[in-house]
């Protein structure tokens, strides 16, 4: 049984329809730089589920779902000078932050507007739904994630 995971992206930064010119729709979710949200890199596993959400967006939404390829490994680009994901804590011997591999799954025909999951019954504990939430990584309860699947009119 898969777990199920959120995960928050600018669009202006790297959007969907970036993930869907990809190299065979994957690439690394490299960035991370919260703990807590590390943490939760670390706990998924190839063939766990995400929902790729546009923050910072207009509207902020649920564009698409994609599918965790490879688990954790570490995030070298801490580890290269002049990245803007640096961190001089960080190294080969010693790495901080973690990444994943994803694939694209599926581009939601409807996308799931934050406010559109707001007062859906069965999300009131949802981590997105929380305000001042600000994790980009997040854990989806499996009765979130049907209940949002539903609302999209996605199959997976």
């Amino acid at each position: 049984m898969p777990a199920y995971w959120l995960l928050k992206s600018e669009p202006s930064t790297f959007s969907i329809e970036d993930l869907a010119r990809s190299p065979k729709r994957t690439t690394c979710w490299e960035g991370v730089r919260n703990y807590q949200a590390r943490n939760f890199l670390r706990s998924m596993s190839v063939g766990d589920l995400a929902f790729f959400y546009h923050s910072n967006a207009d509207p902020p939404a649920i564009v698409g779902i994609v599918e965790v390829v490879k688990a954790a490994y570490p995030d070298y680009y801490a580890w290269q000078p002049g990245s803007r994901y640096f961190d001089d804590k960080s190294s080969e011997q010693n790495p901080r932050w973690v990444m994943v591999d994803v694939r694209l799954h599926k581009v939601l025909r409807t996308p799931r507007s934050l406010e559109s999951l707001r007062g859906v019954k069965g999300l009131e504990k949802m981590e997105l739904l929380r305000r001042g939430s600000r994790l980009s990584v997040q854990p989806v309860r499996e009765s979130e994630w049907e209940i949002i699947v539903r609302l999209s009119g996605a199959t997976v």
